[in-house]
């Protein structure tokens, strides 16, 4: 982990609402799946955490959707400008060698992990990828997702692909016989609790990657703490953001 000053490359919708941010780092860095960045936004103290979606050299791709001010004025930089960015944080998917077939599950902003998981492990193992936008003018990323062994892009209005959500779109699958050993997700609350109750009934492991609001990024300020089943507590940031979804309280 490094605070870095970081050039920006790039800073362009690629959707509605939502920003694709390319920066050049003073240096290569090894980034895992599931891992993020806390970008420093001017005029604002707090930084803002992004998942890495692409680790290329000394390049790296950040994801986010509009949604204050802070998100605002980080969509209003443009190339030649810089910024603060601390990196890598947080542990990030982890897949074993013997589970050969993996399905990604995510929604909304949430398929930003995804993109960094289907390049992890697209590889060598066998990926299934199963994402969910709200409407036709939300979808991005399907050039990246193109590489998974098998694809279902829907949308919860059927203005592009199906009428359904991501879980939906993997429950089919499920029905069908097509079933992964291991299950990695990203997506709002109700998809993931509705993904959870899916893979208890099938018996499959997964892993969930957790949005929460942050304050430091490292564990210090206790902002992001989750409830997990055994009682105890965690932090989303040094904990996580990827847990075992068995293990917390969605």
């Amino acid at each position: 982990m490094k605070d870095y000053r970081a050039e920006i490359l790039s800073d362009e919708q690629i959707a509605q609402g939502v920003y694709e941010l390319v920066l050049r780092l003073p240096e290569e860095v090894k980034v895992r799946a599931g891992q993020f960045a806390s970008v420093g936004v001017r005029g604002h103290l707090l930084r803002r955490p992004f998942a890495i979606c692409k680790a290329e050299g000394e390049r790296i791709s950040l994801c986010f959707q509009v949604r204050g001010e802070g998100t605002r004025n980080l969509a209003s930089m443009g190339a030649g400008e810089s910024l603060q960015v601390l990196m890598p944080l947080g542990n990030g998917f982890f897949v074993e060698r013997d589970e050969k077939r993996v399905a990604l599950v995510g929604g909304g902003v949430g398929i930003f992990p995804m993109i960094a998981a289907l390049r992890e492990y697209a590889p060598t193992k066998e990926v299934f990828a199963y994402i969910g936008f709200r409407n036709k003018a939300a979808v991005c990323g399907l050039e990246e997702f193109e590489r998974a062994a098998r694809l279902k892009a829907v949308t919860d209005d059927g203005s592009y692909g199906e009428k359904k959500n991501a879980v939906q779109a993997f429950e089919e699958d499920l029905r069908a016989g097509i079933r992964p050993d291991v299950v990695l997700s990203c997506g709002p609350l109700p998809m993931l609790r509705a993904l959870k109750e899916v893979l208890e009934r099938e018996k499959l492991p997964g892993f969930a990657s957790l949005e929460e609001r942050m304050g430091c990024g490292i564990g210090a300020c206790l902002v992001c703490v989750c409830d997990l089943t055994n009682g105890q507590h965690a932090r989303v940031c040094k904990d996580g953001p990827v847990f075992p979804i068995g293990d917390v309280v969605l």
